[in-house]
């Protein structure tokens, strides 16, 4: 019997619901729905032996309890990944829009990856994955 086979969602609570949905919509140009949320379409697959397979997966990972990848000792006990097709000119957006954006950025053989801070003090990783 095969029992998970993927993600389904991603669900958080928020102080002001209608508040965090206007600024994901604003800087991460979600497309929110009167329901409240979204549906993303299945990301592309990659051929098999590609250069970047990773690209079309969703990666799910259990962090030790004392990380600070999620943004600190006042970070969330979550973090959702979002892929971006240009990681760069994004960060760049949300810094002139005001956003909370990381200075550092990491490359490695996965990608690029940045950070935002929403207004909730959640920690948002945006991904371009490797070319």
């Amino acid at each position: 019997m095969q029992r998970v086979t993927g993600i389904g969602g991603v669900f958080f609570k928020a102080r002001d619901a209608d508040v965090l949905r206007a600024w994901y919509k604003r800087h991460l140009g979600l497309d929110i729905q009167d329901w409240g949320g979204l549906a993303f379409p299945p990301a592309p697959t990659q051929p098999a032996g590609s250069k970047s397979p990773l690209a079309s997966h969703t990666t799910w990972c259990i962090f030790p309890g004392d990380s600070d990848y999620f943004g600190g000792t006042r970070g969330a006990g979550f973090m959702v990944n979002y892929r971006v097709a240009d990681l760069d000119a994004l960060l760049a957006v949300l810094k002139r829009e005001g956003c909370a954006v990381d200075d550092k950025t990491e490359v490695s053989e996965y990608g690029k990856f940045g950070w935002v801070t929403d207004p909730e003090g959640n920690r948002v990783e945006l991904w371009q994955p490797p070319s």
